[in-house]
């Protein structure tokens, strides 16, 4: 009798822990790669599915985007400017099989694939495309790395650059270029001004009578007389001129 318990609760623990080591679950974002006796035989998942001990093993993958940063490349650009760019990547499984049979870690390999692209893409670009073309090289970026890790069963989302540092040499060059960009504007912006007013001037002057100069003699004279104990010296060239424009105002 108590041999037969014995064996019946022996029978039990094993059934138990056959059961332990076949029924398995995956979630909702994971699929399982089942290989049986080394072969590839299918997908199972989401939900309870079963393995045949010692027969059958499972690798589980994760479908959900992966967000993974691109660490910082120290790159020459293509006008010769050394720069250090970062950028994060956004993907995710989309063939589980290619994931696990194409490559031994895509996670590792998606990642060394990012920073080669990176440091040929931002290579072939100039400085100033880095700097006002973010988009257009996230693109080059976006398709470089897709188009490679397509072959492993990864979808790349998103691509985009974080921050791009130059050296301090090189800040401070582009600081005095950008200040010297905003003087020529202004200096662009003061000539076209005084043409506009000598254009004014000119018109003035055709009806009244007198010549532009002294006109602008007369506005120059304006603002000096506001400062007090001022002394006003008159040329003999434009007292011709003044005399007429008083005779013609009168």
């Amino acid at each position: 009798m108590f041999e037969l318990l014995g064996s019946f609760f022996g029978f039990v623990v094993i059934a138990i822990v056959f059961a332990a080591m076949a029924i398995k679950m995956a979630k909702e974002y994971e699929r399982a790669v089942i290989f049986r006796l080394g072969r590839m035989v299918g997908i199972r998942g989401p939900g309870l599915y079963f393995l045949i001990p010692f027969i059958e093993t499972a690798v589980v993958t994760d479908l959900r985007t992966v967000t993974q940063d691109v660490p910082a490349q120290d790159i020459i650009t293509k006008d010769n400017i050394p720069v250090r760019i970062d950028a994060v990547l956004y993907f995710r499984v989309v063939d589980p099989v290619k994931s696990v049979i194409e490559v031994q870690n895509f996670l590792i390999a998606t990642s060394q694939i990012s920073q080669t692209s990176l440091r040929g893409v931002a290579g072939n670009a100039t400085f100033d495309d880095l700097l006002s073309e973010k988009d257009k090289i996230n693109d080059q970026l976006h398709h470089a790395i897709d188009e490679a890790t397509d072959a492993w069963g990864i979808k790349v989302m998103g691509v985009e650059i974080k921050h791009v540092e130059i050296p301090d040499a090189m800040q401070n060059a582009i600081a005095k270029q950008a200040e010297a960009e905003r003087m020529r504007r202004a200096k662009i912006i003061l000539a076209e001004g005084e043409f506009q007013a000598s254009q004014k001037l000119k018109e003035a002057a055709e009806v009244l009578g007198g010549s532009p100069m002294s006109l602008r003699y007369l506005s120059t004279l304006n603002e000096v007389a506001r400062e007090k104990g001022s002394m006003i010296l008159f040329p003999v060239e434009i007292m011709g001129s003044l005399q007429q424009l008083l005779h013609k105002d009168k």
